[in-house]
Parts: C-alpha cells; structure tokens; sequence
C-alpha cells in the first residue's frame, strides 16, 4: 500500500484544496481506494471540485491522525475506465452511486509528496 493510501484510510476525513479562479476551496472527503498502486480518490462530476480540478488537477490534502498531521500536494489524473470506477465502488461501497451511472468520477494521484509533522516529532517527508 502506498503511503498516500494509508496516511489518507487511517484519517478517515481529510480535506482537499483545490482552486477556483484565484480563490481557495477546501471540502472534506473520505472514500480512498487503491488500484495498481495508485491512490484513488471519487467524487460526483456535478460537484463545483469537479469542475475546478478539470481546469486545475493541482491539489493540496490535510488530514489529522491523532496527534500528527499531514500534507500532500500532487495532481489528480482523472481515469475514466469503467474498471477503475467499478473497483473503487468495492473498495468503498457508497450506495448512491454506479460505476455506469453518468455521474460517478474517480481520480488517482500523480506526483504525490507531502510530510506527516507533529510537535513532538521530527518531520517526515514522502
């Protein structure tokens, strides 16, 4: 498992920022999958996220694993392959939506570094 898979699993909640115009926009996620070796994150291509990354796929995450934090930049490479979303949807079965269904997007993430910190700690970088 890759480390962006497991720091995002373990949080359960993390929070992407991504960018409209010259505004930041941050919402939290949770449903993270891994294909092949690649982190795999889905959203709905109705969404405002959607949009955004289509014209910018630059991202930033942070999420919280007990006492430490994490940060991770990278670009989300959409995969439209009806594979790829099939296999998310077993990872993380969300019911409202169907690897066919016109809707549901997955992306995986391309370049990805980012450090875990905490104040007790030295940082970690990946």
């Amino acid at each position: 498992m890759t480390k962006s898979t497991e720091l995002l699993q373990q949080a359960k909640t993390f929070f992407i920022a991504t960018t409209e115009g010259d505004q930041p926009r941050v919402r939290p996620f949770g449903a993270v999958a891994e294909i092949g070796g690649k982190t795999y994150i889905c959203m709905n291509n109705t969404k405002e996220v959607f949009k955004q990354l289509m014209k910018n796929p630059k991202v930033e995450i942070c999420g919280m694993i007990g006492p430490k934090w994490f940060r991770m930049h990278g670009i989300l490479v959409r995969d439209n392959t009806l594979e790829a979303r099939t296999e998310v949807l077993k990872q993380c079965p969300i019911s409202m939506y169907k690897p066919d269904d016109g809707i549901f997007e997955v992306f995986y993430f391309s370049e990805v570094t980012g450090t875990i910190e905490s104040f007790t700690e030295p940082k970690e970088t990946f």
